[in-house]
């Protein structure tokens, strides 16, 4: 069977990083974290001491001074390991500012497109269906309630260590939920996105719910 293209779009939170990358390993698809890539350059700014609400300066740093890619479950960013310092409490708080700068995510999708072009991938966003793969032969839509949500990643953060309590981690999400909606208006649901509210479902669930419409896709 060919493969397929598949997009997982949502909100922050709802479950598309896990899902997605459980879904390629189950498929052998290539995973690709968008979300990841924006860490990275907060990620480098903040690490450069450079100042995040200067718009022309967050696009010459992508431009010339962000060498990023995927090895296996590692996130590369110009030769450093930057998996879970991507995920810090300064990291989430400070990645919806440039998230909201156009003419950035626009030179940042020319790189996501560029990671997906031989298909057989899997990408997670908040505009993948929409915007960075309008062509996806599968685009998922991944939703779940704020409360479960600020669970999740309350959760998450303390396994890795991360010192959080729930409400900072809400009030996180309320912002980034904000930003996404209005602010940058990244986030979209496509007419021909299937939505799946993953609230009340377990990650096994979820991954062989999409599987399966993946499947039906690529015969």
């Amino acid at each position: 069977m060919s493969k397929i293209n598949i997009a997982i779009d949502g909100p922050a939170g709802a479950g598309k990083s896990t899902i997605a990358k459980l879904l390629a390993k189950e498929l052998s698809y290539t995973y690709i974290d968008t979300g990841a890539m924006y860490r990275a350059l907060t990620y480098l700014l903040i690490k450069k001491d450079l100042p995040l609400t200067d718009e022309n300066l967050v696009l010459e740093t992508l431009r010339n001074d962000y060498d990023f890619s995927f090895e296996g479950e590692k996130i590369i960013l110009n030769g450093e390991d930057i998996t879970n310092l991507i995920r810090s409490n300064e990291i989430n708080a400070n990645v919806s500012t440039i998230v909201a700068y156009k003419k950035m995510r626009e030179l940042m999708v020319e790189k996501q497109r560029e990671l997906s072009n031989k298909k057989g991938v899997v990408m997670d966003g908040r505009d993948i269906g929409s915007v960075v793969l309008k062509d996806a032969e599968l685009k998922i839509f991944l939703v779940a309630s704020l409360e479960e949500r600020a669970r999740r990643r309350f959760l998450e953060n303390k396994e890795k260590g991360i010192e959080t309590t729930y409400e900072e981690v809400e009030e996180n999400l309320k912002k980034r939920d904000y930003i996404d909606t209005y602010v940058s208006k990244a986030l979209v649901k496509t007419k021909d996105a299937i939505e799946v509210d993953t609230t009340n479902m377990s990650i096994k669930e979820v991954v062989a719910r999409i599987k399966d419409l993946a499947t039906t896709r690529n015969r």
